[in-house]
């Protein structure tokens, strides 16, 4: 949990100086970015916790 509270942290300070530095936000600017991100993370997820009965099915 704490890797967890420090990614929001480092990523609260790197938002912050990008907006200081009136630069482009390096992240999708929108919710529905940021979503299919976690998305893709819960994806990856699904996938490796089923990968043995994927295998085996198409094996």
């Amino acid at each position: 949990m704490g890797e967890v509270i420090l990614a929001l942290l480092t990523g609260t300070i790197v938002g912050f100086l990008f907006a200081l530095l009136k630069l482009p936000i390096p992240a999708p600017p929108a919710l529905a970015g940021v979503v299919g991100i976690v998305g893709v993370y819960l994806g990856f997820k699904v996938f490796q916790a089923l990968e043995p009965m994927i295998r085996n099915f198409f094996s």
